[in-house]
């Protein structure tokens, strides 16, 4: 349901130390959320038992309020919602629209196309054509995915950084999956269904998630929850220019702790976004009236 208040959100990952990547979303969705009035969501992605613990959900709290970044009402936990995910899905298998997917991660290799520009594969739809004796004789050995049926059509959306975005979901993006084999919600349903129920107005984001978007967006459609506006950021890049990844640990948070004050930091982020002109420590707070969408960077940066 809209608001009339405009809501941003974190939604981090709770799988180990936020690093200066995540921290560089987190202070820009913040601070363009809080420069109109808006409200913050605190929700913690932990729906993966396997990478998710309770004490990175309570670094991420730490973490974040030692930056100066604050949050209204309490932090949403996904893994406390899996019986929202299941109602939407049951939803769009109403509609037809969700299949078993019996593919191992090589049969999906194998039955995919890199059609990305990043190389990814896109599943050919393979286990949506299996009859329905084909799929009885494969449950009896392999507990499936579940995939959602997307159409051939194109979906476009102006983003607030990257402009204008379109992707044919049948061709670029292919039937992807809603479900694990392990019963666990994929990312995709996932945050729909929150941003939804949260009244999210606004998701910032990295550009690494831009792709996501037109999949999120037909789902809303099928779901009949409202668009979200989005913005997706510039990566930061280690200086070897890879993607910064918390398995690294070299711009991990606790590091960083141990060579900058939080003001500093902030200061450092605040700069490369362009919205100080020269190194300061600066606040969370004190940036909100420097914040616009217009100042920032279009391209990644190594810092």
């Amino acid at each position: 349901m809209r608001t009339s208040k405009p809501v941003g959100r974190f939604a981090p990952s709770p799988s180990g130390r936020m690093h200066l990547g995540n921290l560089w979303s987190c202070l820009l969705a913040w601070l363009s959320a809080r420069s109109v009035g808006g409200g913050m969501v605190l929700r913690l992605e932990d729906l993966d038992p396997d990478r998710c613990r309770p004490e990175y959900c309570d670094q991420v709290m730490r973490d974040l309020e030692w930056l100066g970044l604050d949050w209204d009402n309490e932090p949403v936990y996904q893994s406390r919602r899996t019986g929202l995910y299941a109602e939407a899905f049951r939803k769009l298998e109403g509609q037809g629209l969700i299949y078993p997917c019996f593919c191992t991660r090589a049969e999906r290799l194998a039955a995919s196309a890199p059609h990305r520009s990043d190389g990814t594969a896109v599943y050919d739809g393979r286990c949506g054509r299996l009859s329905e004796g084909q799929r009885a004789e494969l449950e009896k050995i392999r507990r499936p995915a579940w995939r959602v049926r997307v159409p051939g059509e194109e979906l476009s959306f102006a983003d607030l950084l990257q402009g204008r975005y379109a992707e044919n979901l049948a061709r670029d993006c292919g039937d992807f999956i809603l479900r694990r084999s392990d019963g666990v919600y994929a990312y995709q349903l996932a945050v729909v269904v929150d941003d939804g129920a949260m009244g999210v107005t606004q998701v910032v984001r990295g550009s690494d998630l831009l792709s996501s978007t037109p999949r999120q967006l037909w789902l809303q459609d099928r779901l009949s929850l409202p668009h979200p506006e989005y913005g997706h950021l510039p990566l930061l890049l280690a200086p070897d220019g890879r993607r910064l990844a918390k398995r690294d640990r070299d711009q991990e948070l606790g590091r960083l702790q141990t060579r900058y004050a939080a003001p500093e930091l902030v200061g450092r982020l605040a700069l490369a976004a362009n919205l100080i002109d020269r190194p300061q420590a600066i606040t969370p707070r004190e940036l909100i009236p420097l914040f616009s969408w217009e100042k920032l960077p279009g391209e990644d940066l190594t810092l």
